[in-house]
């Protein structure tokens, strides 16, 4: 088994633990044993491998996305995880883009304090990345409503 192979089954172990046997048996509609073979170092599971509908209804329940994570890391890829937060916050379309418009204004007079001696400093760009992070959440949000149909 390659390096690749046994860091993923790692974290498919890890996931499963986190939510606990049973219960992710009961989120995944996968058995114990099914389950188990996806992270089995076993030479007659080596070709097995969680399916990615699993991983989403196990990480929906955990208290980490650990495969996520564990693909990200190996793209050299940075994920933002935020744990307080939930795909199906209440509202809808229209309560986004007045959110996104006070985002958006709060943005600008970030920037305009910024850039009013000429220079961002490290505490104004870290103002700056919060609002714009702030500006993808309402994105999200609003795509979520959009494909919901919320609008």
């Amino acid at each position: 088994m390659d390096n690749v192979a046994r860091f993923l089954r790692q974290h498919c172990e890890t996931l499963v633990k986190d939510v606990g046997i049973e219960a992710a048996a009961a989120a995944s509609g996968k058995s114990k044993a099914t389950l188990g073979r996806y992270y089995s170092s076993d030479p007659d599971h080596a070709e097995r491998y969680m399916p990615v509908d699993v991983v989403a209804r196990l990480e929906a329940v955990a208290s980490f996305p650990h495969v996520t994570s564990a693909l990200a890391d190996l793209r050299g890829i940075t994920l933002s995880y935020d744990g307080t937060r939930l795909n199906s916050k209440p509202g809808n379309v229209n309560a986004d883009v007045v959110a996104l418009s006070q985002r958006f204004a709060m943005l600008m007079a970030e920037y305009n304090q910024a850039i009013a001696d000429g220079t961002i400093t490290i505490n104004e760009t870290k103002r700056l990345l919060a609002e714009t992070h702030a500006i993808q959440q309402v994105l999200l949000d609003m795509k979520l409503h959009l494909e919901h149909g919320h609008a």
